[in-house]
């Protein structure tokens, strides 16, 4: 089946998502308030703050490298995937994670989450669901658990400056030149040993 063709389907949304995003990051706790700091992610960092989302996508692989580009140091991570039977399947984030999958919310909605709640989840569990809202805009909201407790919620409204992400924006602090992505790491929180 070409997935990319079926609508509603990841294929199909991702292929809508492809190019450069701008984000603006905010961070609340549980309760609502404004974080200024946080400190429970798996990139932490003062908050609010603005990042780059760079998506390639061609109906089968995915790839995504996101870029602070303001607010924060700068930080690069890359995170790579592969549609299987319908479903983005990442690469594991480090030795000990569980698997990550792309599934779909419908036209236009994507769900980042675990394929199984397991053990492992207890260390670290990011659901993130991103909605295109049309006109060149997403949002993405994020709740984050370590350690089995909810720290936080993630907002993010995000706005594509380019359709296509085979060159870096004008604006991306590692310069106009250069590869976009990057070669994938493991992910801190499946790599440090657990708070308890």
């Amino acid at each position: 089946m070409d997935w990319a063709r079926f609508p509603g389907g990841v294929a199909h949304t991702l292929s809508r998502m492809r190019g450069v995003w701008h984000e603006h990051v905010e961070v609340f706790a549980p309760d609502g308030r404004p974080l200024v700091e946080d400190t429970h992610s798996g990139s932490p960092g003062p908050a609010p703050y603005e990042r780059l989302v760079y998506l390639d996508f061609d109906g089968q692989n995915y790839v995504q490298t996101n870029v602070s580009c303001g607010g924060r140091p700068l930080e690069v991570r890359t995170f790579r995937g592969l549609i299987r039977d319908g479903v983005l399947v990442f690469d594991r984030l480090g030795p000990d994670a569980p698997e990550h999958v792309g599934i779909s919310g419908g036209p236009g909605v994507l769900v980042f989450c675990a394929r199984e709640v397991d053990a492992a989840w207890q260390r670290y569990n990011e659901p993130d669901v991103i909605v295109l809202r049309g006109g060149g805009r997403r949002t993405r909201t994020t709740v984050l658990w370590r350690d089995g407790v909810v720290r936080r919620v993630l907002q993010a409204e995000g706005v594509q400056v380019s359709p296509r992400a085979d060159r870096r924006a004008s604006f991306d602090p590692r310069g106009a030149e250069g590869d976009v992505h990057d070669r994938p790491l493991p992910t801190r929180v499946f790599t440090e040993k657990s708070e308890r």
